[in-house]
């Protein structure tokens, strides 16, 4: 799986620790005169809360008093995608280029160097945006005007060519960024698929022989080790602008001209999938096992390793093997839970409790993040959120907050929250995990055959048959469909 080149990670997003609204300024470094230069953003307590696009644009143009935070370069660049393509954008920066040039071409040598510094700043700009979303450049209308405006940029240093040398690394650490992503699109793993040969399940019970994940590892924490494993590999793979797709997908219907060429992520859609099937091997691995007390031992095992994955910080993984154990198959077999201690599973169950919105889930997530921000090792930096809760909080403050005001302007204090929300995210996958990894049990919780859900119920009831009426006339239809099926 394609892991983000080490220089691209160190440098995305770029931006401090978001903090109250994004910090006491939200602009950080010497602020234009906006309100002069463009009439209409407006703050409060410092902190740019709205504007019109045209003034979030030349907001974001450096001049030669003024660079703008690469706070507001995340997430203006992060949000931007709703109202207008990367080309567009590339585009209008591009003219502002050329008046700012203008102004400064008088000739003299003092203006000679203030082109210097502009240009500089101008590259670091480019920099920043071609490292921290390099897909906003994968169409040649985004590569022209990056092109166009690196050529306005090296006529101003044709003396030594610095600039150009400059601009030559950067265009290649871009379409290497580029073309190890698409790589990665290319070789899509194939969706594991529940077994179909229900027929089989039903006339012939698993063999007590037969290979589990016991057999392959018995420690609970090597376990919650190699899934925090494959959870930072799918994680490195998910990028910022991916995440925004959330909000320009339900945008899309009244915005057909910015949503036109965005295609749906294949990187979220896997992200979810690895979890639905490590929720389904978990309830395969218990549902057909044969021996009660050996099925007792598999649940208890499957406790201990979610139990792990909350320790590490691992909490998608640990919320999979919790919803797994919660599948209807797994949690009618009254008589294996009977022989199950329990506490540890209470204690799960707590921490993931849905009321008041999952709070204790969340008051969890936050110790691990804080955690996260003083820690000295990989160990204690590692923190992997629910993920569809995450999407959902994502989806949610889209939901709640309009794009634009009343009065037409972008409301940009909804995209200031949202693009905190995601630069944690992008902090905490940039982690690189500190477990040795075993491709022997790797292969196995990404191999391993899974049970459809009807094949589950089947495994469940002949492992502890129907206990009342309902569960008897479950248990017969399917029994009938399946053989018919068959």
């Amino acid at each position: 799986m394609y892991i983000a080149p080490r220089k691209m990670r160190e440098t995305m997003p770029q931006t401090p620790i978001f903090s109250s609204m994004l910090g006491s300024s939200c602009s950080g470094q010497v602020q234009p005169d906006m309100g002069e230069r463009c009439g209409d953003p407006v703050y409060q307590d410092g902190n740019l809360i709205s504007g019109s696009l045209e003034a979030l644009i030349e907001r974001l143009v450096p001049t030669m008093d003024y660079y703008p935070d690469r706070t507001y370069i995340f997430t203006f660049l992060l949000s931007s995608r709703v109202f207008i393509h990367p080309h567009e954008l590339l585009a209008k920066v591009g003219q502002i280029c050329i008046k700012q040039k203008q102004q400064l071409e008088t000739g003299t040598e003092a203006e000679k160097a203030k082109l210097k510094s502009f240009a500089a700043k101008i590259i670091q700009l480019l920099k920043e945006w071609t490292e921290t979303f390099p897909y906003d450049f994968q169409d040649e209308k985004s590569m022209k005007e990056l092109k166009e405006i690196a050529h306005r940029i090296t006529q101003y240093d044709e003396e030594n060519g610095t600039v150009k040398k400059i601009i030559s690394q950067m265009t290649q650490n871009l379409l290497m960024a580029l073309s190890a992503r698409s790589q990665y699109q290319e070789i899509r793993e194939k969706f594991r698929q529940p077994v179909a040969d229900k027929g089989t399940i039903l006339k012939n019970k698993p063999q007590s022989t037969q290979k589990d994940i016991l057999s392959v590892c018995c420690d609970p924490l090597v376990l919650a080790q190699q899934l925090t494993h494959i959870e930072l590999e799918r994680v490195s793979n998910i990028y910022p602008e991916d995440l925004m797709q959330i909000v320009s997908h339900m945008d899309s219907l009244d915005n057909h001209k910015c949503r036109g060429d965005v295609t749906k992520t294949y990187n979220l859609e896997a992200y979810d999938n690895w979890f639905n099937c490590l929720s389904m091997l978990v309830a395969t691995e218990i549902c057909r096992v044969v021996k009660k007390k050996q099925r007792t031992r598999m649940v208890e095992f499957f406790i201990d390793v979610a139990r792990e994955c909350f320790n590490i910080g691992n909490f998608n993984s640990m919320m999979a093997i919790i919803s797994g154990m919660n599948l209807s198959p797994v949690a009618r077999l009254k008589k294996t839970w009977s022989k199950v201690k329990t506490a540890k599973f209470d204690v799960l169950e707590h921490h993931m409790d849905p009321s008041s919105n999952f709070c204790n889930y969340r008051t969890a997530l936050q110790g691990a993040a804080q955690r996260s921000q003083t820690a000295n090792s990989n160990r204690e930096k590692i923190v992997i959120p629910v993920f569809n809760l995450f999407i959902k909080d994502i989806y949610f403050l889209h939901k709640i907050h309009t794009n634009r005001l009343p009065n037409g302007q972008i409301n940009f204090k909804k995209f200031w929250e949202i693009s905190r929300q995601i630069h944690d995210f992008m902090t905490w996958k940039q982690v690189e995990c500190p477990f040795e990894k075993d491709k022997k049990i790797q292969s196995y919780l990404l191999t391993a055959p899974i049970y459809s859900e009807e094949a589950l119920f089947i495994a469940s009831f002949e492992s502890e048959g129907p206990e009342n009426h309902m569960e008897k006339d479950s248990w017969k239809t399917l029994r009938t469909t399946l053989l018919n099926r068959a």
